[in-house]
Parts: C-alpha cells; structure tokens; sequence
C-alpha cells in the first residue's frame, strides 16, 4: 500500500534534531520503558535473537541504550555491544547511564542507512522503532544485511500506526481522530512490512510476535490525544465540534475506567543465510 506522507517532525530523524528537544525525547522514551506491553515484546524478541557470550552485538536508533546495555551483560566482557544513536543528546544520556551501571555498553553516532561497522562484522542486530522514521526503510533493512555475518541474526520490532484505537465515541469520529497517527511518521505501517523488508533482503524469518500497547484505561494521555485532535482539524477531518465532543466521551470513559486506548507493535527475529 503507498501512501504519501508529509516531512514528518520526528525528533529521531537526524535533519530534525533539536537540541532543545532531549529532555522530551528521553522523558518519552523513559515512559515507553515502563509500558508493559513494550517489556513483554522486548523480553520475547531478546529471547528469540539469543545473543550469547562473545559475540558482537549492534543496537541500530539506541536512545537512551537501555537495550544497548542488555546486549552488553548477555554478550559478555568477551563480546561487544554497540548502540548507533544520530542524536548526540541521547547518546551523552546513553554513555552516562551504562557508565553509572558499570556497563560495557558504547555508542557512537551514525545512521540507519549508512552503519558505521564494516561489512560481516556483527553478530547480532538489534533494531526497534526505527524504520517508521524512514522515508526509505528497505535501505536500512539491506545495511543490516550487509553488516551481519553469515548466520548472523536480527531482530526489528517496529510498530504500526494503523492499529491505533481508541474507544468509546462515536466510531466515525473517532476513526478520523486516529487517522491522524499515520501523518506523525514516514513509514506508519512499518509494522506490517517487517517480514517482507527481511525477505526481501534475503534473510530467513525464524519467529513472529506482536503487542497491542494498552494505556490506561483510567486517564487521558492528553499530550498524544491533543495532537491527533489537532492534526483532524487541521486536515479537515473534524470539526472543532466534533473534536470536543471525542474529548469529552474519552474523558468521561476514563473518569468511569472504561477507557481504551491501544496500538500494536510487532517483531521479527530473522537469520543471514550461511
């Protein structure tokens, strides 16, 4: 499915880094760390990938490098594990945060499309939430191919914006609120692509997993809601009336506990051929 997206604002994207914008992009990232939805698939794929003492270890889009620093205990002071982080906030946040744990983790600026190790020299690829960043994901799918040895492993998790729901309220309104998740993000459906883009580069797909990722059911999570109602309004999809009357039954279901709010992610834990 194409679908024409505007310049996306993300903050993770190297040519709209905004210096200002750390504190927020590491509050998020901290706040995702606690979802449980987020663990789960996080444990499972881990478990999947195996990486194993002695081996070198990339974590491509590393943050704040809590996974980078995963990968360092599992691999071991005989291996490596490098995070790949273009915004030099997170990363002085990431190299602080494995210092202060006594952790081997490093990390080193780079980017998806162009990865700073040479050709078959990892292990094991650890990529998560970065592809719905890219306006060309298959690029960055081939560099993993290309920096993996053969037998070499990898797993993306990414999610897709298309899942978002969001309930009670009138579903058409509602609908046109969520619609606004697929304009925040070059790629949206990157979810759905994952077994295709390692097919495609010539990986072999060894697992499958998914997570619908609950908020919850008790409070609004105003900052995001506000910018989807805004983003409907804006495209002409609601009205402000309409905008105000999905607030205010989103309000009102979790003054009751009977909010939903979800979107699913999901993962793909994939081998190099020998």
């Amino acid at each position: 499915m194409s679908h024409t997206q505007p310049e996306p604002g993300s903050g993770f994207r190297t040519q709209n880094i905004d210096p200002g914008g750390v504190p927020r992009l590491v509050a998020a990232l901290d706040m995702q760390e606690t979802n449980p939805g987020v663990r789960r698939l996080r444990a499972w794929a881990h478990e999947a990938l195996a990486p194993r003492a002695g081996e070198r270890a990339l974590d491509i889009g590393s943050g704040t490098g809590s996974t980078t620093r995963a990968l360092a205990a599992a691999v071991g002071s005989t291996g490596s594990a490098l995070g790949v982080e273009p915004n030099p906030g997170l990363r002085t946040i990431a190299q602080e945060r494995a210092a202060e744990a006594g952790n081997a983790a490093r990390f080193t600026d780079g980017d998806a499309l162009s990865l700073p190790v040479p050709d078959a020299s990892v292990d094991v690829v650890w990529c998560e939430r970065v592809l719905q960043h890219l306006a060309e994901p298959d690029k960055a799918v081939a560099e993993m191919a290309r920096v993996l040895r053969p037998g070499g492993r990898v797993a993306l998790l990414d999610t897709d914006w298309a899942t978002t729901i969001l309930h009670p309220g009138d579903p058409e309104i509602m609908a046109a609120l969520t619609s606004g998740a697929l304009t925040g993000a070059a790629n949206p459906y990157a979810g759905r692509r994952l077994v295709g883009q390692l097919s495609a580069a010539g990986f072999v797909v060894d697992d499958r997993g998914s997570q619908a990722l609950l908020q919850d059911h008790r409070s609004v999570v105003w900052p995001l809601i506000r910018m989807l109602g805004e983003s409907a309004v804006r495209r002409g999809a609601l009205t402000e009336a309409q905008r105000d009357r999905a607030y205010a039954d989103l309000t009102e279901a979790a003054e009751q506990g009977a909010l939903h709010m979800s979107v699913t992610m999901f993962a793909v834990v994939a081998h190099r051929p020998e």
